[in-house]
């Protein structure tokens, strides 16, 4: 592995215990340059994941705390009226930085959650006609409710789709737990990070993970996983091609991260749950998003 991921990771597991695959799976996101949706219960850390690799990875960070008053302007910026030189002035809102986090996104209407979706996909924003191009790097990571909750809106599908990853946090197993209970304040912990890569250095390894080798032979693998999908009634629909290349690339990312120069079918199959969690539905009875995942990796044979 590179030495500079090495650093990153072993610097935000000191921060976030007993979540190494999470931390992983966030990193692999971020290689593949897609955006992480994290949805679970609060309080299980979802926010300090993205806190702790916006230090980490020595990136400009604004947080967006999603409400249902929460307005288009007030994440992608307004015009002001400016008396001295007689001329709108452009005041960038929060959407104008290098990694956002977009805290419990849907408690905040569609009207609102669709400010990012131009953002996430074209890593530009239209305002007021004006088209402005956002910071490169640039990362989404929003947290979300589970949609049972009181006072959510559920994201439509066209937005759930510009997430590359969707991943849960989970409860803390008992020693992790324990090193919360028993440890320094979290917040105390980030204040003390220091970057591990600069944004010359980040945009270096996106680069690289594009440039992990796939064999015909997996390429193959993936479009057998695809067309499975489509074929078998067991699902509402299939997954698109879109949902392929997001595959491929958080293998690929995987596959750096792993230190290999080349993707294996393990790499696909690790990062699988969290590319079709909110991708795919089952047909008929409700299954669980990882038992789904589970069952495309038993009826999918590896070539």
């Amino acid at each position: 592995m590179n030495q500079n991921l090495n650093n990153v990771i072993l610097q935000a597991e000191s921060a976030i215990l007993g979540k190494p695959l999470q931390i992983r799976f966030a990193l692999a996101c971020l290689l593949a340059r897609g955006h992480l949706l994290i949805e679970d219960l609060p309080g299980v850390g979802k926010t300090t994941l993205a806190q702790v690799l916006a230090h980490t990875l020595g990136l400009q960070f604004q947080r967006v705390q999603f409400t249902s008053d929460l307005l288009p302007a007030d994440i992608l910026g307004v015009s002001v009226f400016d008396r001295d030189s007689s001329q709108f002035k452009f005041h960038p809102g929060p959407i104008f930085a290098q990694m956002i986090l977009a805290d419990e996104v849907n408690r905040a209407t569609p009207k609102a959650q669709s400010a990012l979706l131009e953002a996430m996909e074209e890593h530009q924003v239209t305002i007021e006609g004006v088209t402005r191009p956002l910071p490169s790097p640039f990362f989404v990571i929003a947290t979300q409710n589970p949609s049972h909750q009181v006072g959510t809106f559920p994201l439509p599908e066209s937005q759930l789709d510009r997430f590359l990853m969707r991943i849960k946090m989970g409860y803390p197993d008992p020693a992790a737990e324990r090193g919360l209970l028993s440890g320094v304040d979290r917040r105390e912990i980030i204040a003390r990070l220091s970057p591990q890569l600069d944004s010359a250095e980040l945009l270096a390894l996106q680069k690289k993970t594009r440039e992990v080798f796939v064999s015909a032979a997996l390429l193959d693998y993936v479009q057998a996983i695809l067309r499975h999908t489509r074929e078998t009634a067991r699902y509402t629909h299939g997954l698109s091609p879109r949902a392929g290349l997001a595959l491929l690339a958080a293998a690929r990312a995987w596959a750096l991260i792993d230190g290999r120069n080349a993707v294996i079918p393990e790499d696909v199959q690790t990062i699988l749950p969290g590319i079709v969690s909110h991708r795919l539905q089952a047909a008929g009875e409700y299954r669980h998003s990882e038992a789904l995942a589970r069952e495309l990796i038993e009826a999918v044979a590896i070539p």
